[in-house]
């Protein structure tokens, strides 16, 4: 009897815990950073290509692709970071910030050491945007030597 007492009072508090900021939607909803755009003055990326295919590749070989992109928002693009799925994937981003209307690109290098068979590699790019992040691919096969 006291077990089945304890459970209902714990799912009572969980229920209670997972519910409890549906009333501050609205004040989320309001509340932003201080540095933050709104939705429609938001920087926006359009890439010439989200996906590059490098071929058929030897085991060992690196391969690089500069995955260009536009600014075409109303306010200056600030990327904050690029992570790629696998540390063999490495992306460089600029550090500065692309005006509206301007040109960047987003450099990645795969190392395929190590690596057989196809190759699906996800580049997710985190900017001041709307939403947040952007993903680009680069995908292609790895053969044997």
């Amino acid at each position: 009897m006291k077990r089945l007492f304890l459970c209902s009072i714990m799912a009572g508090l969980l229920f209670t815990a997972c519910n409890s900021n549906t009333g501050n939607s609205a004040t989320a909803a309001v509340t932003t950073d201080a540095g933050a755009t709104s939705a429609t003055n938001a920087p926006a990326m359009k890439f010439e290509k989200e996906t590059h295919d490098f071929g058929k590749i030897k085991s060992g070989d690196k391969v690089t692709y500069a995955f260009k992109f536009t600014n075409t928002g109303k306010s200056p693009l600030i990327i904050k970071d690029a992570v790629a799925t696998c540390g063999c994937t490495k992306p460089e981003w600029p550090t500065t910030p692309i005006a509206p209307g301007a040109d960047g690109e987003i450099k990645v290098t795969f190392n395929s050491t190590a690596k057989f068979g196809l190759q699906d590699k996800q580049i997710t790019v985190t900017a001041n945007t709307n939403p947040a992040q952007n993903m680009v691919h680069l995908i292609g096969e790895v053969t044997t030597k």
